[in-house]
């Protein structure tokens, strides 16, 4: 059954015009599938990561950071829909900050450091179909990001997987439920078949510095570039030390039979491991998905691999339509980006503070985001205004979409700048100008008055 169904993936994919390396990449991964790989990384297969150089270790070179940004790109990823969330649309067009969107902070960053350096620093998207056109759009406000290279280009696609039989699943009432993205580790593919790869070396540029849309925090740091550059290294992540916000997502590891970095998220994580998986004193650096690549050393393994970098495996299973927990069972079939760390012979990690690490995967967020606790500096730097993150937990039957988000901040955000830990509980709307303080739990339902301090 399994070979009819990667005939019938394949043939799907060609009539959907999924070009060869994806459909090579996607058929590598099948067979994993079909042999019963799994793709999970027990405890006992690896050793937890204890001494990383600091960014703070790294020594100012003028000179040399000036002629390193003359060949560096920012490469942000764009394809998400915000759909957890309750949106229809690019998730980076979302208000993020002081009026806005996440895609208007990335390019002021960008042009920021045009203009502090003197250098021309692209901004490249990897867009979705869906999130293409209208990023595009908003994009096509800042003139000054035009240097002659595409803004973009898209990443791949493949089929869901029926759990049945690995057959192509089938959806009539929505075909576009059929097909689902294959992680971000198709970033390197889709460098490839889109030609970015190769526009980008034929202008001379040798690194491109990778990061989530959602996380403002990733801007280019021109010491890590220069860093980079002088020890020839292909391949680096950007790692902070683990918080209570971490416990679910992927850490640094070392494998024990090879000795190289590896990254293992929660989903290559066995149910049994999961206790140690969240134990930040074992599992002491998360990664931030901030990435520095070499183009050249990525060329030359895609060249070397036949177009197939050959990423841990994640197998994902859910349902076909994820709104319809009664409709078939499917896998799909992802890779990270940042599991090329175990790739690149020489990759390094480095510990960065937390100020470069401020995803937006929940309201929970992007209240914190919106809120006093980050400022948005001249230069279009998100940085916080204390030395740590304040938790926010929101009760998700009221707060989960934006909709309802916004309906109960209707005048902004509580101020957390003084705050520890904001929850709430139950339904309640918060009036302008409330302020949380140290611990704070909030029960609803409830209306809070404007200027209300919030304490225990």
């Amino acid at each position: 059954m399994s070979d009819e169904g990667l005939r019938a993936a394949v043939q799907k994919m060609r009539e959907e015009g999924v070009a060869d390396a994806a459909i090579n990449a996607f058929e590598h991964y099948y067979r994993q599938l079909e042999a019963g790989e799994t793709g999970l990384m027990p405890e006992d297969s690896i050793e937890p990561v204890t001494e990383l150089p600091h960014l703070d270790d790294l020594p100012p070179d003028p000179d040399a950071e000036r002629e390193a940004l003359r060949k560096a790109i920012v490469l942000r990823l764009n394809g998400g829909l915000g759909t957890s969330m309750g949106l229809t649309g690019a998730k980076s067009l979302l208000e993020a900050k002081d009026g806005l969107s996440f895609l208007d902070i990335i390019a002021r960053q960008v042009l920021a450091l045009r203009e502090q350096h003197g250098c021309e620093l692209p901004l490249v998207l990897m867009d979705s179909f869906s999130t293409r056109e209208d990023s595009l759009r908003a994009l096509a406000e800042y003139d000054d990001l035009d240097i002659g290279l595409p803004l973009d280009f898209i990443q791949n696609k493949e089929p869901k997987l029926l759990v049945e039989d690995l057959t192509p699943a089938e959806w009539p009432d929505n075909p576009a439920l059929e097909w689902c993205p294959p992680g971000h580790g198709d970033l390197y593919t889709a460098l490839v078949t889109s030609g970015m790869l190769e526009d980008l070396l034929e202008r001379g540029f040798e690194y491109a510095f990778v990061a989530n849309s959602d996380n403002l925090g990733a801007v280019v740091e021109p010491r890590i570039l220069a860093w980079l550059r002088a020890n020839d290294v292909p391949f680096l992540m950007e790692v902070t030390e683990r918080t209570e916000a971490d416990r679910k997502g992927g850490h640094l590891a070392r494998r024990k039979a090879d000795d190289r970095l590896v990254l293992r998220e929660t989903a290559q994580t066995p149910d049994e491991d999961l206790k140690a998986l969240q134990d930040l004193s074992t599992h002491r650096f998360a990664n931030t998905n901030n990435l520095w690549v070499s183009l050249r050393a990525l060329d030359q393994a895609m060249r070397e691999r036949d177009g197939v970098l050959g990423l841990p495996m994640i197998r994902n299973k859910k349902t076909v339509d994820p709104g319809d927990k009664s409709s078939p069972e499917v896998f799909q079939i992802e890779t990270a980006m940042g599991a090329a760390i175990e790739v690149f012979e020489g990759a390094r990690a480095l510990v960065v503070p937390r100020t470069r690490f401020a995803p937006v995967k929940t309201t929970d967020d992007l209240l914190a985001l919106r809120s006093d606790a980050y400022r948005l500096t001249d230069d279009a730097r998100v940085e916080l205004v204390r030395d740590r993150v304040p938790i926010v937990t929101l009760d998700p039957d009221h707060y989960k979409l934006m909709r309802d988000f916004d309906a109960r901040f209707p005048d902004g955000p509580v101020s957390l700048a003084e705050a520890d830990r904001f929850e709430v509980d139950g339904d309640v709307t918060f009036g302008a100008d409330v302020v949380a303080r140290g611990s704070v739990k909030v029960e609803g339902p409830a209306t809070i008055e404007p200027g209300t301090i919030l304490t225990g």
